[in-house]
């Protein structure tokens, strides 16, 4: 995969990927803030604006008239927010590449913002925190970075809470946009059926005119570092009257461009990668605990953890948490010994899924958008397979010593139990 950069003159950075054997194309502005970036009074309120920039833009000044314009095109758009960046994309055909610019560029640099529409989306954002809540397989994620990121703005849900959005008003987005939405502070990535030419043409026909960080408001903008202050095992329960016990286990890890993140990667498909993985084999199909059961990683730019997600038998949830303990110490104690063979199956699951992922467009964009906005480069799949093709057992081992320490265990619960002291025994 071959990428091209550039800059425009305002200073906003374009991230180009030429494909050229496809019809289509996705544009997608990314914007480095999310909720960790926030007050707590006004959490939520990236979230509160991302929904903002749909209802309606200085060309077209309604939501119908956005959605129509995607519609005429035959393109799909969406956005998304997180901890820690916003974005916003288009996906079309390679001939309608300038509508999707016009449409993308006026949304996110010219909402309206009214009144009357901020009051509306309050109701709707309200019953989109009450769905979650009333989701566990969504909401288990949200209580085990409450419990492993307490104290810290890493901890707060993106959506905010009910009180936070009714407070929001005008002036917030505004103050937020004035802060956040500027060329040294964003990113637009390209990929698809078109050439470099055309992408810079528009580019800057379409963002050139994006302005530069007032001069009051210079400087870096609002980051919350987070400093761990963990130092033993820890436990949530969110209790809740449930069929099914939902709990996620993991072990506080590093940041983006910590230089053993393949190692710990490959940690993670031994462990829960797959339907052939340690704990899939271990939890579901020998003991029959759990439907679903998967491990995976997550990473900020100052940290990050690997964790397993598990859907259990209420009755059954100490047994399921044991033998997830047990797979995972037993790497790092040598009681389960990772194979040449077992090696080599992660290294191919994890090199398979991400090609399969870059055959999308959109995907494509998130990855060298994630990897630019946060590291200030973007590594080429071919680099990335030599890495991970590099790493032996005895760095996976090593990975495992580091993380998975009692001082770093966290275990989030949302289940029908009265209280979690019955975990914390059982974890320490």
């Amino acid at each position: 995969m071959n990428y091209k950069k550039f800059t425009l003159d305002n200073g906003l950075r374009v991230v180009f990927v030429p494909l050229p054997n496809l019809e289509s194309a996705t544009i997608t502005v990314w914007v480095k803030t999310g909720s960790r970036n926030e007050e707590e009074k006004v959490n939520g309120v990236s979230h509160f604006l991302e929904h903002m920039v749909f209802k309606g833009s200085k060309k077209r000044p309604s939501t119908l008239e956005i959605s129509q314009a995607v519609d005429a095109i035959g393109a799909e758009f969406n956005a998304a927010t997180s901890k820690d960046w916003t974005n916003f994309y288009i996906k079309a055909s390679v001939g309608n590449l300038e509508t999707g610019m016009d449409v993308l560029s006026d949304m996110v640099l010219n909402p309206l913002l009214k009144k009357e529409e901020i009051e509306r989306e309050k109701g709707v954002i309200i019953e989109e925190i009450a769905m979650y809540e009333d989701t566990p397989m969504i909401k288990i994620g949200d209580v085990f970075e409450e419990l492993m990121f307490a104290g810290s703005s890493l901890g707060w849900d993106v959506a905010g809470t009910a009180d936070s959005v009714k407070r929001m008003a005008k002036s917030d987005f505004e103050r937020h946009r004035e802060s956040y939405y500027y060329p040294d502070n964003m990113l637009i990535t390209v990929s698809g059926g078109v050439d470099e030419k055309e992408v810079r043409g528009l580019a800057e026909k379409y963002f050139g005119e994006l302005k530069a960080k007032s001069e009051e408001r210079k400087g870096e903008p609002a980051f919350n570092k987070f400093s761990a202050r963990q130092a033993k095992p820890q436990v949530k329960l969110h209790p809740k009257k449930k069929e099914q016990a939902h709990l996620i286990l993991g072990f506080l890890g590093h940041g983006r461009g910590y230089e053993g993140r393949f190692a710990e990667a490959i940690l993670s498909a031994i462990l829960g990668g797959g339907m052939s993985s340690r704990l899939f084999i271990e939890v579901r199909e020998r003991r029959g605990l759990a439907y679903a059961v998967k491990t995976s990683i997550d990473r900020y730019i100052d940290t990050g953890y690997l964790a397993t997600y598990a859907g259990v038998d209420p009755k059954k949830i100490e047994e399921a948490v044991a033998v997830m303990l047990e797979q995972h110490y037993g790497i790092s104690n040598f009681q389960f010994p990772i194979s040449k063979e077992e090696l080599k199956k992660a290294k191919e699951y994890l090199k398979g899924h991400f090609a399969l992922a870059l055959e999308d467009t959109k995907e494509v964009n998130d990855f060298t958008g994630l990897n630019e906005l946060f590291l200030g480069k973007v590594e080429t799949p071919e680099e990335i397979f030599d890495k991970v093709d590099s790493v032996t057992i005895e760095n996976v081992v090593d990975a495992a010593k580091k993380l998975f320490r009692p001082e770093r265990l966290n275990l989030a619960i949302i289940g029908p139990y009265k209280d979690g002291e019955r975990f914390r025994k059982l974890i320490e």
